[in-house]
């Protein structure tokens, strides 16, 4: 789906994949004889909505035509097999036995989305005969698809409503938006730099559940992986990537040039190094000694990573993969998502004050980022430059990627307002963001939901839409 979110000028957005949609309508071919005028009716509506899916977005509709008896069912199925689809919607036009869907939902291996919308909001009952009702039948087979579903052991979902019905466009939205997230997932690759922050227990992730949970692919990357593609980097190429940060940052006084044209080379050899590897998301880590070669890159990595995270390529600190993955699903949302924790509680503006010292998504700052200059980072080796920012006031979605004991993931989210209000100026993203109650009480809460210690922060209010996210993908929900 196309992102809302306006990338920085001078940055180019990477293109993510698109989503392909599978669409199949049908009726009870027994009707066609019987009453002449439904079925150039229903092939309208099913025109319609075709046309309605493809104005979604950057989707890819593959539209098999509109079935009438269990034989079409079966062959539309092995059309819809091998195209790969995202999501499959079966569009019920009037009444259709289940065993013209079935085969379509256990063959595709998709995630099915029907759909029932009758012609109008309501029929004209004085003037409507047998085959005019029959067109407004969409709802009558919707239970017996669910019963079979069930039997079948296939997972249900759907939406009612009318063909020009905007809510009901809205619900079928969203879950073609959440059916492209489970597609970039599905054919992600995540790059893992590095080695786990020492202590770090809620950070560590098993590479193999990543895969088997969500899908994709962990390549694990070593930093030398970065480092000769640093050393390859050109004077002239980092001059270029300084000019570039200038025009994307306002520079504090603080930025030491060479701390800053070291940032640079860094981006260009990261920028490689996503490129060669098809890397869509990375989480990188690196102690380092004594202000050794694989020390610096670690401290020169977060004016790269930004650049990376605004162009829809997530980049985390602190070895996170998990919170990666968060930045992608947001990302991919259009709602930006940036490496985030907790900061420090305001019980007088009743605000919890969250945020990270970069990497950050550019794209959903208030105000014009800021690059300031550190002489030490908190808890980290090194020295450089880091990323400063409020995300933009208004209504914003936390998501993390916690995993519960059995080692089963749960998509933790939670809906807030970003308020404007005096933050600290020390190369953090800090944002105020009131969710509507007792900050302590919400802290509490949110810790407990068995989320871990980073967080993706984006904008607008996607709980529903990670809901959706969640049952596509087959794990656990929770909103705090």
């Amino acid at each position: 789906m196309t992102s809302v979110l306006e990338t920085p000028a001078g940055l180019t957005r990477v293109t993510p994949r698109r989503t392909t949609v599978g669409l199949v309508a049908g009726g009870l071919g027994a009707y066609w004889p019987q009453f002449p005028d439904l079925l150039p009716q229903l092939q309208r509506s099913a025109r319609r909505v075709s046309e309605r899916l493809s104005a979604l977005g950057d989707i890819d509709v593959v539209d098999v035509g509109f079935i009438s008896d269990a034989q079409e069912g079966a062959a539309a199925a092995e059309k819809l097999r091998v195209t790969g689809c995202d999501l499959i919607v079966g569009f019920l036009t009037t009444y259709m036995t289940a065993s013209m869907l079935v085969p379509v939902a256990q063959r595709s291996g998709a995630p099915v989305l029907l759909i029932n919308l009758q012609p109008t909001e309501w029929m004209d009952h004085a003037t409507f005969d047998t085959g005019a009702w029959l067109a407004y039948c969409g709802a009558c087979p919707l239970p017996e698809m669910a019963n079979a579903f069930e039997r079948a052991g296939v997972d249900f979902r759907s939406v009612s409503g009318y063909v020009e019905d905007e809510r009901a466009w809205t619900r079928i939205a969203r879950w073609v938006r959440a059916a492209g997230v489970t597609g970039a997932l599905r054919h992600g690759r995540h790059g893992l730099m590095g080695h786990l922050y020492p202590g770090m227990l809620d950070v560590a992730t098993d590479l193999t559940s990543v895969s088997t949970q969500l899908g994709g692919h962990v390549e694990v990357l070593e930093f030398d992986d970065l480092r000769v593609r640093v050393e390859k980097v050109t004077d002239a190429e980092t001059t270029a990537r300084m000019d570039l940060a200038r025009a994307v940052f306002q520079l504090d006084d603080s930025v030491v040039e060479e701390d800053f044209a070291w940032g640079a080379r860094v981006s260009v050899g990261l920028d490689r190094l996503v490129d060669d590897f098809a890397l869509d998301s990375l989480a990188y880590y690196h102690r380092g000694l004594d202000g050794e070669q694989h020390e610096k890159l670690g401290a020169g990595m977060i004016l790269g990573a930004s650049l990376l995270t605004a162009r829809g390529v997530p980049a985390a600190g602190e070895y996170e993969l998990r919170n990666s993955i968060a930045m992608l699903v947001m990302d991919r949302l259009g709602a930006g998502g940036s490496f985030t924790e907790l900061q420090a509680l305001n019980f007088v503006d009743d605000v919890v004050e969250m945020g990270h010292d970069g990497p950050a998504h550019l794209a959903i700052s208030a105000n014009r980022p800021l690059l300031r200059g550190l002489g030490v980072y908190h808890g980290k080796r090194g020295w450089g430059v880091s990323v400063e920012f409020d995300v933009r006031p208004g209504p914003v979605t936390l998501l993390g990627l916690g995993q519960r004991r059995d080692g089963r993931f749960v998509m933790v989210a939670s809906e807030g307002t970003v308020v404007p209000g005096p933050l600290l100026r020390i190369g953090n993203t800090t944002s105020r963001v009131d969710f509507g109650c007792d900050p302590g009480e919400w802290t509490d809460h949110w810790s407990a939901s068995g989320v871990d210690h980073h967080w993706a922060l984006g904008t607008g209010h996607r709980a529903a839409e990670l809901k959706a996210v969640a049952e596509l993908v087959g794990v656990e929900f929770v909103q705090v």
